[in-house]
């Protein structure tokens, strides 16, 4: 069997880069975003149809790039999340967002003048998603390359404009302070995460496996550490096997899609939505 497995209730990480879920209901599990605006705000208005007391919402990650609006998904987010947490009975810690492969980047774009070879990685970057959240934000992506010619002052400047940009609008950079690593429930029934896991490590010591996979996924025959369900919101290997009773892939097949489900605190699938199709 290649799957950790527990005989008791699992013993969820308890560290602020892990979220906790409490007294679940149901969640809203949202799978990868990558920058579509519309499309996102069209689930929302799906979602809030739907939503009852005792819900929660998670977003799994990828809410950048490379889609044509990054900085409008965060927009609409802060928006929801608002409108979200001010309903009666609601309170901050039941919208949770999880950092994605894209949020990495961002986050590593912003240290790129402490990188070795800071062009190598920012052209990198740039043609897996990174491009299209700068040119959201108003920033020309080639001035970041004509900085990494210049040295690691230059490249500090341009990144004190990425902040700039950023912080100029309203929450942005509230939304990238909150991100969790993954989420679970009080209970250790429901795990949620951006990509995948890795089946050798603890969740307490899990790491880049959350947003960049590690092929893993398909082997989950059992029960993780006593967690019923495992739900993710990206596929990042190129043939995504099908899920099995104990995992959820949340992946549009399409550009542009995002899916959606709702499932109840004992991992049972209550609905299934997609927008952006």
């Amino acid at each position: 069997m290649a799957t950790r497995t527990t005989s008791s209730p699992a013993t969820p990480a308890k560290s602020e880069r892990f979220a906790t879920l409490k007294r679940v209901g149901r969640v809203w599990a949202i799978g990868a975003v990558r920058g579509h605006a519309q499309a996102l705000a069209e689930l929302y208005d799906e979602i809030a149809q739907r939503v009852e007391p005792g819900d929660r919402l998670v977003h799994l990650g990828n809410l950048l790039g490379p889609g044509p609006d990054a900085a409008g998904v965060l927009d609409a987010l802060v928006a929801f999340r608002r409108d979200f947490i001010a309903m009666p009975g609601f309170f901050a810690a039941d919208f949770v967002m999880l950092r994605g492969a894209q949020e990495e980047m961002w986050q590593k774009t912003l240290q790129l003048h402490f990188a070795v070879n800071p062009r190598d990685i920012l052209t990198w970057m740039l043609a897996r998603g990174l491009e299209a959240t700068l040119t959201s934000y108003g920033i020309d992506p080639r001035e970041g390359l004509q900085a990494c010619g210049a040295g690691a002052t230059s490249i500090a400047r341009w990144t004190a404009k990425l902040r700039a940009a950023m912080e100029a609008r309203g929450g942005h950079r509230d939304v990238m302070l909150a991100l969790r690593r993954a989420a679970h429930d009080d209970l250790g029934r429901l795990l949620f995460v951006s990509a995948g896991l890795d089946l050798g490590r603890p969740l307490a010591a899990q790491g880049d496996a959350l947003w960049w996979g590690s092929g893993d996924f398909a082997k989950i025959d059992a029960p993780f550490e006593g967690f019923q369900r495992i739900v993710r919101g990206h596929a990042p290997e190129k043939t995504r096997n099908p899920d099995g009773p104990y995992t959820l892939t949340l992946c549009g097949e399409t550009p542009g899609a995002i899916v959606a489900a709702c499932v109840t605190n004992r991992g049972e699938i209550v609905e299934m939505l997609q927008t952006g199709q």
